[in-house]
């Protein structure tokens, strides 16, 4: 049976008169990854900020694991398990890959800062770096600048940095933004790694590997959800179709969009895709 990490009931977020998020739920289930799409403007960063504990919702509940946290600050949900990245990349440029780990890991131990820390916790926490920096391909690379890494190997740098919270909820906004295709197919074979033992909510505009990756597929436009469902029921919604490319656009458009080229696996791509006949970005 699938284990409910993440439950999200009726959120709402206003600004004045502004209604950025109206009656939102969502569920995330270990072992699966949830994707949120929706056009620019949709509310999928107010969304995403409102799991995260970034902004307080105006209505609404959040459970983890069965507890309301609700009211919990970000720092506090981290600490729970619930880990988060950002759409730019949020490192220590300076440091070292092992260094930037080490931190992330230390920070999850209330007593790791104090002058007479247990040494063997230090040492716990290299412990858990080195595995979390393996676990997401940069095994080898614990001595880099982490400044002198490529895009792609900083955002995986950036997820490692997650996992050493012991997050089993992953909050990722954007992780294959301004990546080129070796990087990419990485990224997602990644992704489609961790969410075998943890819990996946996934804000991404590349639409191939949305519909690669992804178990369940959310929309949302204007700040309410339009549609959730496995890939193959997004992929054929009508309104889903309309809500990206018009009232006038055919509705095998959308249903040609995210072939994936950069799939594991386990996902077969679309018919009709790929002849340059409709782009679809969120």
């Amino acid at each position: 049976m699938t284990e409910a990490l993440l439950v999200a009931e009726r959120l709402s977020r206003r600004f004045g008169g502004l209604s950025a998020n109206e009656d939102v739920s969502i569920t995330l289930e270990r072992g699966k990854l949830h994707a949120l799409l929706g056009p620019n403007g949709a509310g999928k960063s107010t969304c995403i900020n409102l799991l995260s504990g970034d902004l307080p919702p105006s209505s609404g509940q959040i459970h983890y694991k069965g507890r309301d946290i609700t009211r919990l600050s970000a720092p506090q949900r981290s600490r729970v398990g619930i880990g988060r990245s950002y759409q730019r990349t949020n490192i220590f440029g300076g440091f070292t890959v092992l260094e930037n780990c080490r931190l992330a890991a230390q920070s999850r131990r209330q007593r790791a800062w104090r002058l007479f820390t247990d040494a063997c916790a230090l040492g716990d926490t290299l412990d858990k770096a080195r595995a979390v920096i393996a676990e997401a391909g940069l095994a080898g690379r614990e001595d880099r600048i982490a400044g002198t890494l490529s895009h792609g190997e900083q955002r995986q740098l950036e997820i490692a940095m997650v996992l050493a919270t012991d997050a089993d909820v992953l909050l990722l906004d954007e992780p294959l933004a301004g990546m080129g295709s070796e990087e990419a197919t990485k990224m997602v074979a990644l992704l489609d790694r961790l969410r075998r033992t943890r819990a996946i909510l996934l804000v991404e505009h590349d639409m191939d590997a949305v519909f690669a990756v992804a178990d369940t597929i959310t929309v949302l436009v204007n700040g309410q959800l339009l549609a959730s469902g496995s890939p193959d029921r997004i992929r054929a919604n009508v309104e889903v179709q309309q809500a990206y490319l018009g009232d006038e656009a055919p509705a095998s458009a959308v249903s040609g969009c995210g072939a994936p080229p950069r799939a594991p696996a386990r996902a077969a791509p679309p018919a009709g895709t790929r002849d340059g006949s409709a782009t679809c970005r969120a």
